[in-house]
């Protein structure tokens, strides 16, 4: 059975250690080192949960409460998870439950072809997620093996079943590394509408867009990716980078000093403030000859 490090569950799945730890925290997941399947299987429910904005207390209580009406031990784990609103719904068996109202989506008991039907389409759709999650979390593991073309097999064969953010931003990477920037551009396009919440997407995009020497949208995608998330401390060295290139490097400095805020410590930080004392000194000057400009007008 492949093991996980803590270190390589962070990069797989895009989390933060801070997240880790909060859901440890909450409860949600078991504190460890390594992890297996299983354990990657639920923080990436988690992960999709967050990123819909449901807070870790109405997971919690989701969870609890499903514990409690169904005896199940682990309802991410053993059921699919969908949202409604802020509350979230476990589909099992055919039937869709909110286990905080205690209320069933559609009334399987009643019988019928079309409830039947229904169930069955509900199962499918669970028999398919849980066949995606398998054959990407394949995937990652033939990548982090240097086992590339299996890999980039196994993703395609994921979206083949369905739209999978992290399945196309994997691929798009691979493809990326490959210097097929067009093919990469899809594949992240691709994952920003599977997951419009999803940075990392927007991130992603911005570096095939630049490769491909079209600035303004590689801007835009990496403001996106700010947007989404202000602390990305990546996106913001890379978009001061674009922006510099585009001649305008008062917005640049806004976000090289956002990155030396961030991660203040190391070679990019090093550089980032060598950009920023340049902008200001340069700036500087322009600011000290139109004052002056100013001055010598104001005496004649």
């Amino acid at each position: 059975m492949n093991r996980y490090s803590r270190q390589d569950v962070l990069r797989i799945l895009s989390i933060s250690s801070r997240q880790l730890a909060a859901w440890e925290r909450a409860g949600l997941v078991a504190v460890g080192s390594d992890y297996g399947f299983e354990d990657l299987v639920q923080l990436r429910k988690l992960r999709d949960l967050r990123a819909v904005r449901i807070s870790a207390a109405s997971i919690r209580a989701s969870l609890c409460a499903m514990r409690a009406v169904s005896g199940m031990a682990n309802p991410l784990l053993e059921a699919g998870v969908t949202t409604r609103g802020p509350r979230m719904v476990f589909r099992h068996s055919g039937a869709a439950m909110d286990p905080i109202a205690r209320q069933f989506e559609f009334d399987f008991e009643a019988g019928g072809p079309r409830l039947a039907a229904l169930r069955d389409d509900a199962a499918s759709a669970g028999q398919r997620q849980n066949r995606m999650e398998a054959l990407f979390l394949e995937g990652v593991r033939c990548e982090e093996q240097g086992e590339l073309t299996e890999a980039a097999a196994l993703y395609e064969q994921t979206l083949g079943l369905g739209e999978h953010a992290p399945a196309a931003i994997n691929l798009g990477t691979i493809a990326y590394n490959q210097r097929q920037f067009h093919r990469a551009e899809q594949l992240y396009r691709r994952a920003t509408v599977a997951n419009p919440d999803y940075a990392l997407a927007y991130f992603d995009l911005g570096n095939a867009l630049d490769e491909l020497q079209r600035l303004p949208e590689a801007i835009e995608a990496y403001r996106a990716a700010i947007r989404l998330a202000p602390g990305y401390a990546d996106a913001h060295y890379n978009l001061a980078l674009a922006f510099e290139r585009s001649g305008e490097r008062r917005r640049a400095l806004r976000h090289w000093n956002a990155y030396v805020r961030l991660d203040p410590v190391g070679p990019w930080a090093n550089h980032a403030r060598l950009q920023s004392r340049k902008i200001l000194d340069r700036e500087g000057l322009r600011i000290a000859w139109r004052n002056n400009r100013a001055k010598l007008s104001l005496q004649r």
